[in-house]
């Protein structure tokens, strides 16, 4: 009878034995099996993250728009023998630019004209002379002085031209015009003209002859070139033809006005 209570009992701790073993080994494979599948989500995240980062919206900046209609043109008649291109920008956020180039002979730039009508986007334009020192001059802008106004359809245009003597005298000339109803600003460059005058006639001139070719649905840009239309004078009468007296629009840069 002992015995037989022996080898029950012997049995019974075996099975019980067995029975921590089997379920010593099912958790060591349940944990095996959530490392496994947590280095499987790990490596799945890190092949995922350049997608992810290839998905993050790119910086909001000007694009060119080659397959959008020219607005604006502007008559060749006072550009004789010189290349023109035309070119637009296009901002995500609604901003257009219009920039035409002429260039002489062998390709030497002789003028710009950029046309913008901004839309949402932030325009870091600060000062009219830092737009344009920084603008015509990229790889190092020079500081620029005032040199009178050039009367135009649009009403007087800021001009400028690099601070500094004899160089200044046969400098190119930097225009600028904002105009606030609708927003809208001309800005650009010249090297027409053998003198100061005759580049501040052949800005004039420039901005006379631009024309609007289509406005889209912006009426109050159809507006401004209307209004402007009426006050247009002759291509020969642009400029300064000032007397001498007018320190405004003289033929030179008066030093009271000082530099900007």
């Amino acid at each position: 009878m002992a015995n037989s209570e022996q080898t029950q009992g012997f049995w019974t701790a075996l099975a019980s034995f067995v029975d921590d073993v089997y379920g010593t080994i099912s958790r060591l494979c349940a944990y095996l099996m959530a490392l496994a599948l947590m280095a499987i989500c790990g490596i799945a995240l890190w092949e995922h993250l350049p997608a992810v980062a290839a998905m993050e919206p790119a910086p909001k900046t000007w694009s060119q728009a080659s397959r959008t209609a020219p607005a604006f043109a502007v008559s060749q008649l006072i550009f004789p023998g010189k290349t023109e291109t035309y070119e637009i920008l296009r901002h995500p956020e609604g901003g257009r630019k219009d920039v035409f180039r002429w260039s002489g002979i062998g390709g030497t730039p002789v003028a710009e004209l950029e046309l913008y009508r901004p839309g949402e986007e932030a325009d870091q334009v600060g000062s009219a002379a830092g737009y344009l020192a920084a603008r015509m001059d990229p790889a190092g802008p020079r500081e620029l002085e005032a040199a009178g106004l050039a009367d135009s359809k649009f009403g007087p245009v800021m001009l400028f031209r690099r601070t500094g003597g004899t160089e200044a005298t046969q400098a190119c000339l930097r225009f600028y015009r904002h105009v606030d109803a609708p927003k809208f600003r001309l800005s650009g460059w010249s090297c027409l003209g053998d003198d100061l005058p005759a580049r501040r006639t052949a800005i004039g001139c420039m901005l006379n002859r631009l024309v609007l070719l289509t406005a889209g649905n912006d009426a109050k840009l159809t507006e401004l070139f209307a209004r402007a239309e009426v006050r247009r004078s002759d291509c020969a009468a642009s400029g300064a033809t000032a007397s001498p007296a007018d320190w405004v629009i003289g033929a030179d840069n008066p030093q009271l006005r000082g530099t900007l």
